[in-house]
């Protein structure tokens, strides 16, 4: 099976390496799954949308501008938005699975936490995992452990493998 996990510090280009990947795969294989990308407005990070990678649907789930019972740092975040966009991604049957990220505010969802767990035992999948959770899911694959350095040669690494 190909599984790998990518974490890291901030800015070390995780989302960014995700993208690559889901570009580099396009028209070869089926792929399913989420990217959460952070929303900027004037340089400073407001919020994060959350993308079905196949069929581009797409919500703001987290932001400084909403108000919610959940609250993870400055943002708010919007459960049941996440759920609609991440469930139905992740409930899609495809031959590799893209989760960008499993972190705080996407583990608020336990069915998120549970389709995750499913996909990270079953399936073919590329995971972008926060560092503070790399612990408890690092058993599921290969981690790489992105940094500005070594961006390119972990991005033809996975090529590699795929």
């Amino acid at each position: 099976m190909k599984k790998f996990i990518l974490s890291g510090l901030p800015g070390s280009g995780k989302s960014t390496l995700v993208l690559k990947i889901l570009e580099f795969l396009e028209n070869k294989i089926s792929v399913a799954g989420i990217i959460t990308p952070e929303i900027r407005i004037n340089e400073r990070r407001v919020g994060f949308k959350v993308i079905d990678v196949f069929s581009r649907k797409e919500e703001i789930f987290a932001s400084i501008f909403i108000r919610s019972k959940f609250k993870i740092s400055k943002y708010f975040v919007d459960l049941e938005k996440f759920e609609k966009i991440a469930l139905e991604a992740l409930e899609r049957e495809a031959e590799f699975y893209i989760i960008d990220e499993i972190g705080k505010m996407e583990l608020l969802s336990k069915k998120f936490e549970l389709k995750v767990l499913d996909i990270l035992k079953n399936k073919n999948f590329l995971a972008v995992i926060h560092r503070n959770y790399l612990n408890i899911y690092k058993e599921f694959g290969k981690v790489y452990w992105l940094t500005k350095d070594n961006r390119e040669e972990v991005f033809k690494s996975l090529i590699n493998y795929l």
